[in-house]
């Protein structure tokens, strides 16, 4: 049975400010939302470029709940955008917690991590070369091996 698309779908605590957080920082889009007549947000539809992302509140009696409150989420989603400083800083301006600062990176890439006001993980990060499978493994084992 073949695969036709894989989505990510978060869980979160207040669903509505998560999106207003993903559209202005990130510049997601809103195609779709489904509210409960409490507000309630059962499921919406962010487009980031050309990829979709699930969002939608917690229900605790179907045991989905969001990232519980300082303790580490066991997922990072991977953002791939043209300016990565700009971009952390945007967000760590909306309230996102700086983890890691952008560096350039032995993979050909720079990037950073920031974790958003409703707990999920996210590395920014912008190509900065090409590198191949094997130099990045000579990169990484050289790096590990020197203890950097």
């Amino acid at each position: 049975m073949p695969i036709h698309e894989l989505f990510s779908y978060l869980h979160v605590q207040d669903a509505a400010a998560a999106i207003d957080f993903y559209v202005s920082v990130f510049g997601a889009r809103e195609k779709s939302r489904l509210t409960e007549p409490s507000g309630r947000i059962g499921h919406a539809e962010l487009t980031f470029g050309d990829v979709d992302l699930l969002i939608c509140d917690e229900f605790p009696k179907f045991d989905i709940k969001g990232p519980a409150p300082g303790l580490s989420v066991p997922v990072t989603i991977h953002l791939h955008i043209d300016d990565v400083d700009a971009l952390i800083d945007r967000a760590v301006k909306a309230g996102a917690r700086l983890e890691r600062e952008a560096t350039d990176a032995f993979y050909g890439e720079r990037s950073g991590v920031v974790c958003d006001p409703f707990g999920h993980r996210w590395n920014i990060g912008h190509s900065i070369e090409v590198v191949t499978p094997e130099e990045m493994q000579r990169r990484c084992t050289k790096m590990l091996s020197s203890g950097e």
